[in-house]
């Protein structure tokens, strides 16, 4: 081989090996020749990041900031507000705002961010899933650049709380329509990441915001990798393509006791439940069948088999925290009970073992969603002890979700912050996670009750009345609470195991910026 060949197939050698380092690990060479520190994630798949319309989305953390924000303790610290003050005769707070944010395009953050993000959110036009969070704001105004005044019509302590969600930029929104707007594909925020690419389906780059106002985060790009199917995330995990992702507990095994990764159990309020949808006539001319199917669940068993002992029974949407209610009714498995709460309310057991009623079948269908294999597996146990009781129960996996015209779900919320969090939005007719179409003029008088007061011991005793009253009425049945089991590997450093976590495991990246990867 001739000198000319030997120095071109050294070149292209190197090359590989560039390549080989830029893939699936968490450190590859920058251009500078140091260890760029990457962390790539499993990530469900997003269709746009707006943190004021939608709700759900681990990424909305690491680009944007809110007013306050939750320590790893879940308390209420400030984040792009310095203090705060509440007039309680008026019922206003008063922001002092950082002077020292700034946007990701290098804009100052001010007062009227704030201000146009909540307006934002209120109006109905938006159609924001979180709208009902702030209908008690009645007035907002900015005396300066850094110092706000929010008026409530009445108290809400949860108020702290929804003024963590991400704020976003007015002078890259107004006047825009929020909902298609290209912003959502590319969001500004002032979060510790900020955007550098989305390859639709396959990934999201995020890169370390170096003016990030609290420090500089310490590792240099996070990947969200879109990997829906939860056993392909474990697959991922084993094979090095992903540092962090959470799995199943079926998939747990592989990775405890194995010095190549590090396992946190983590808790969480974050409960999986049949929803029941009153928009059916099958549910909306038989209230009794919530109720009276809530009895047939042998949660114990659930809990056993698809999440191995990772969880609790679940009997209350405010299960964890002070607020729960330990004297309601639970619906402890009662096979027989659920057949004569049937039975009295008109249902006969036909010859095929299925209950029927003025000439239709006790049978329905529950979607899961695409790619979750815990909901599934759920759903198919349920499905069968549904059918020892004479109910017939369909189980579909669909990739979409159609909430007006579905029979039932199985469902997941769960917060584990104020009580009025995934309670008033969920239960409350008409708001904004409502999905089944669920109405009960007690629970709304009390959900009301409790989030206009801040005297703790009548929130107390309104929410544990609100409980109580939901077992009168069930929108759904509860079935089980999950611990969030996240696998990584062991040089990835700052994750907080004690932190309990919210919907989908949400919570962990709470203090990304002081994450470190060895």
């Amino acid at each position: 081989m001739n000198l000319k060949k030997c120095l071109m197939v050294g070149f292209l050698l190197m090359i590989a090996m560039f390549l080989v380092a830029g893939c699936g690990g968490t450190k590859n060479v920058s251009s500078e020749g140091s260890k760029e520190k990457v962390l790539v994630y499993g990530s469900g798949d997003y269709s746009s990041i707006n943190p004021a319309l939608y709700e759900h989305g681990e990424i909305n953390s690491l680009i944007f900031s809110g007013l306050t924000v939750h320590d790893q303790n879940n308390k209420i610290v400030p984040a792009l507000t310095k203090s705060w003050t509440l007039d309680q005769a008026t019922n206003t707070y008063t922001f002092n705002l950082r002077d020292d944010v700034k946007w990701h395009d290098g804009k100052p953050f001010t007062a009227e961010d704030v201000k146009f993000t909540l307006e934002t959110i209120m109006n109905p036009d938006n159609a924001s899933e979180i709208a009902s969070n702030y209908e008690d704001i009645t007035k907002i105004e900015v005396l300066d650049k850094t110092t706000l005044k929010i008026t409530l019509k009445a108290p809400n302590v949860a108020m702290l709380e929804y003024l963590t969600i991400g704020i976003l930029p007015k002078h890259l929104l107004e006047g825009k329509d929020i909902a298609t707007d290209k912003f959502n594909q590319f969001p500004i925020g002032t979060g510790p990441y900020k955007m550098a690419s989305w390859d639709k389906g396959q990934s999201i780059t995020l890169v370390k915001n170096k003016d990030f106002y609290v420090k500089e985060p310490q590792i240099d790009k996070v990947i969200f990798k879109i990997v829906e199917d939860t056993k392909a995330r474990a697959l991922q995990l084993k094979s090095g393509e992903l540092d962090l992702a959470q799995v199943t507990p079926q998939d747990l095994n592989q990775f405890e006791n194995n010095k190549s990764f590090t396992v946190y159990n983590m808790k969480t309020s974050d409960y999986r439940g049949i929803l029941y949808n009153f928009n059916n006539p099958l549910f909306k001319e038989n209230r009794e069948l919530p109720n009276a199917l809530s009895y047939a669940i042998d949660r114990k068993a659930i809990l056993d088999s698809v999440l191995l002992g990772h969880g609790k029974v679940a009997y209350s949407p405010i299960q964890v925290g002070e607020y729960n209610n330990p004297d309601m009714e639970k619906f402890d498995y009662n096979p027989a009970k659920a057949k004569a709460a049937l039975e009295k309310a008109g249902w006969k057991l036909g010859q095929d073992g299925i209950y029927a009623k003025n000439g239709r079948k006790l049978t329905f269908t529950v979607i899961c969603k695409e790619g979750d294999r815990v909901r599934a597996d759920i759903a198919n146990i349920c499905a069968q002890q549904f059918k020892d009781i004479g109910v017939d129960m369909k189980v579909a996996v669909l990739s979409k979700i159609d909430w007006d015209n579905q029979e039932a779900y199985l469902i997941g919320w769960g917060s584990p912050f104020d009580p009025d969090d995934h309670t008033y939005k969920v239960f409350a007719t008409g708001k904004g996670n409502n999905y089944n179409s669920y109405s009960n003029a007690k629970v709304d008088e009390l959900l009301t009750k409790a989030r206009a007061t801040d005297v703790k011991a009548d929130r107390l005793k309104y929410y544990q009345a609100f409980q109580t009253e939901l077992t009168k009425d069930m929108p759904y049945t509860f079935i089980t609470y999950i611990d969030a089991l996240y696998v990584a590997k062991p040089n990835l450093h700052g994750i907080t195991p004690e932190t309990v976590l919210g919907h989908h495991g949400v919570g962990i990246f709470w203090n990304v910026a002081d994450w470190t990867i060895d």
